[in-house]
């Protein structure tokens, strides 16, 4: 696990540019660094040694030293992928993955991409093409951006690394500010940095000649559902499917541990790992228990005689370290669950390098309770005519205390524009409100439309999942367990964020998704010949934590009301709004979504425009020493 960076050369960039570049993002490699200089384009790696510790320095060079590459993540099934390789005349000086990608790359080019089995993220400068190719994994597990502006072209595992590149022009891009503000994310290749991209999973490009292309390799869908299949066959595919996952993920020289929740994802994850050798897991709680897991998750690692090391965190941690986690993120992300990841992620690295996790589970195998909803609304639209539907939706929308509003309402809309990830955070009218400029002001179901339209023909539960892939799993899920991992040099592992764990779940049927009220049946039935039944049957509770009871609190209510009256929220938003969410928030209105979005996206402001940001704003609204967080130029 590392983390690269490079550009193509100009001749007015001093050498040392590159050194500051990857210095920027020494948290994911702190074990090595290594550079190269080429006549066409620089590259600097750092690396968290996790395979073969002696060997596999980076930037790697194919044979006849034409190609150089820098590669961030694991390949799973690079053993197989070498024996290809081998049988085609390729000779190993290692035992890492990378020499398997600088060989596959050399052999096969792009098609490379169909063969692999992992997260990954790599560059690679072909000195003899001139040109820089570079290539995500599947789900958006490991991260890549591009700085493109038509003169420079700069590329890393972090955006922060190019600020210290002189070419880089930051600029924020304030036309996604709406944007933001509905989804809490970018779910597009945009990000708030005017002329920086993300690569999109399953994507890669490649740049030559001052022009840069992008290009699909893999798309997940649901062209292939069997409507054949049984809860009980579905449930014995999943046993041996994770199993086989969960094997392939444990793959390392060096200790291996796991998070664990109360929840069935995690701990199917952990539970299967024991099996293959003794495993440390790593649960974080509250001292309020209506938050914390922590006495139902050191209780199953007790059942299955493994060690457990329990966390906690406090008010004051979380709201200290928030301006350190937006610098980390790289663009605002105010999904209140990344705090408490950062501190799990901080006390693991004290024991491990390495942890496995269940993020995936719940997209894949349909877990989100908001996936019930979907035949309600099918039925209410097959059964009473559009023309209805409307006029019923303008007849009670004023209605506030009606009951049944909300689903007249939304029965009226397409999924499109219903779906909850749709408007998640503020709505359209919402935004209206709160944005200073409301030109700024945005359709939100219409910058993600595209996504539905890809699975138009399919029922709404399978869309709603499908969108979730897309959108939810990789920009904020996969994100933040990157960031709060690497940013602790942590190694993350996601065995059911996985191309075959995909394949499969790409052809479930509804009915072994969900069974009444049941979210993720097949999954459940699978584990709980594996768990115990209070585990494998559990609410899902996602991760929970005080946050909107931490606000009510005089304290950290008062940090947001300094941040709600900043000059950063003079500038986008009217502040009047934003203390009237506060006040309601007090007064028993839950809007604690609403109230950490535009808090955090302050914070982040602040933290990478400084120079728009008086300096007496920054100290009242971190409250914490300013030095923790690296100077943005």
């Amino acid at each position: 696990m590392c983390g690269f960076v490079g550009y193509v050369n100009q001749s007015d960039v001093a050498s040392d540019t590159i050194v500051k570049m990857a210095n920027r993002i020494r948290h994911r490699g702190p074990d090595d660094e290594a550079y190269f200089e080429g006549k066409g384009a620089t590259m600097g790696f750092r690396r968290l040694s996790i395979i073969d510790l002696a060997h596999g320095k980076q930037p790697m060079y194919n044979k006849d030293q034409t190609k150089v590459l820098t590669f961030n993540g694991e390949i799973y099934n690079y053993q197989e992928v070498r024996e290809e390789l081998k049988a085609l005349g390729y000779e190993f000086k290692t035992d890492v993955d990378s020499e398997v990608l600088i060989h596959g790359y050399d052999a096969w080019g792009p098609d490379l991409l169909q063969k692999l089995r992992g997260m990954f993220a790599f560059a690679i400068y072909d000195e003899a093409k001139d040109e820089v190719f570079g290539a995500r994994d599947h789900f958006g597990i490991k991260p890549l951006y591009y700085y493109d502006d038509g003169q420079s072209f700069l590329w890393a595992s972090e955006i922060k690394a190019f600020l210290d590149h002189p070419k880089f022009v930051k600029k924020f891009n304030k036309d996604l500010l709406a944007i933001h503000l509905s989804f809490e994310f970018i779910p597009s290749k945009e990000t708030m940095f005017k002329n920086v991209y993300k690569v999109l999973p399953g994507h890669y490009f490649i740049h030559k000649n001052g022009q840069t292309e992008t290009h699909e390799y893999y798309h997940f869908n649901y062209d292939h559902i069997d409507d054949t299949q049984t809860i009980d066959d579905d449930a014995a595919k999943i046993r041996k499917i994770v199993d086989d996952s969960v094997d392939a993920h444990m793959i390392a020289d060096v200790e291996v541990g796991s998070f664990l929740s109360s929840g069935i994802d995690s701990s199917y994850v952990l539970n299967e790992a024991a099996k293959l050798k003794p495993i440390q897991s790593f649960s974080l709680g509250f001292n309020d228990s209506k938050y914390s897991e922590l006495s139902w998750s050191t209780e199953f690692a007790k059942e299955i005689h493994q060690a457990n090391t329990p966390l906690t965190m406090t008010g004051d941690d979380y709201f200290d370290i928030l301006p350190t986690i937006m610098y980390y993120m790289d663009e605002p992300l105010s999904n209140p669950s990344a705090m408490q990841l950062y501190y799990l992620s901080k006390g693991t690295r004290e024991h491990v390098k390495v942890a496995l996790s269940g993020e995936g589970a719940d997209e894949f195998f349909g877990g989100y309770n908001t996936y019930l909803e979907a035949k309600p609304f099918e039925t209410y639209q097959k059964w009473v005519p559009k023309p209805i539907r409307k006029g019923l939706a303008k007849a009670v929308v004023n209605l506030p205390r009606f009951h049944g509003r909300r689903f007249l309402v939304r029965g009226a809309q397409p999924l499109s524009e219903r779906y909850y990830r749709v408007n998640y955070v503020f709505d359209y009218h919402d935004r209206d409100v709160i944005l200073k400029d409301s030109s700024l002001n945005r359709d939100a179901g219409a910058y993600t439309q595209h996504i539905f339209d890809d699975v138009a023909g399919k029922d709404e539960m399978t869309q709603m999942q499908y969108f979730d892939i897309n959108t939810w799993l990789p920009y904020d899920i996969l994100h933040k367990a990157d960031r709060m991992s690497m940013c602790n040099s942590l190694e993350v592992r996601t065995p059911l964020v996985d191309k075959e764990v995909a394949k499969f779940a790409a052809t479930m049927p509804i009915k072994t998704r969900i069974r009444g009220t049941e979210t993720k049946v097949s999954l459940r039935t699978a584990a709980a010949s594996e768990l115990p039944e209070r585990v494998a049957n559990k609410e899902k509770l996602g991760f929970p934590s005080p946050i909107a009871t931490w606000i009510k609190e005089d304290k950290y209510r008062q940090r947001i009301e300094e941040a709600f009256t900043s000059d950063v929220a003079e500038k986008f938003f009217n502040t009047d709004a934003l203390m009237n969410i506060l006040q309601e928030h007090v007064n028993g209105k839950s809007s604690m979504q609403k109230i950490f979005t535009i808090y955090t996206f302050i914070l982040w402001y602040q933290v990478y425009f400084p120079e728009e940001t008086s300096a007496d704003t920054i100290s009242k609204v971190h409250r914490t020493d300013i030095d923790k967080i690296k100077k943005v130029s």
